[in-house]
């Protein structure tokens, strides 16, 4: 399957699990509807297919959100299959993915020292300005 195929099918994917979550389709209390599907990889011969997950909760919520995900996998599977016409359908392997979190931290850091900069320039411009 072409990679260009591979990438849309994983979207529609991310998009069909994602939708399955907001419409509480999957009874496992461990899923909240906070969690939120980055991405999907498929494989290229379709057997297998990694689903990345995260959230802003804490990293013991989303740890156990993916737990909860995995163990409803075969359902999840099986609901999206009907929906979808392709001649094999991937096994999935639910992640836990901290990179947005991370991400959050690295601009909240960065705007802190931005401010603080400036800060420090406008203390620079007073002293200047007073002499």
């Amino acid at each position: 399957m072409g990679q260009y195929r591979l990438i849309r099918l994983g979207e529609q994917l991310r998009q069909e699990i994602a939708s399955m979550i907001l419409k509480h389709e999957i009874k496992d209390p461990r899923v909240s509807e906070f969690l939120s599907i980055n991405r999907v990889e498929v494989a290229g011969d379709l057997a297998y297919a990694k689903v990345y997950v995260s959230s802003f909760l804490d990293n013991n919520s989303v740890k156990l959100g993916v737990q909860g995900l995995q163990n409803a996998a075969g359902f999840i599977q099986s609901s999206i299959a009907k929906k979808l016409s392709i001649y094999k359908f991937p096994k999935f392997t639910f992640i836990a993915d901290f990179s947005m979190k991370e991400g959050y931290k690295m601009v909240q850091k960065l705007n802190a020292i931005e401010l603080n900069d400036l800060e420090t320039a406008k203390e620079i411009n007073v002293a200047d300005t007073a002499n």
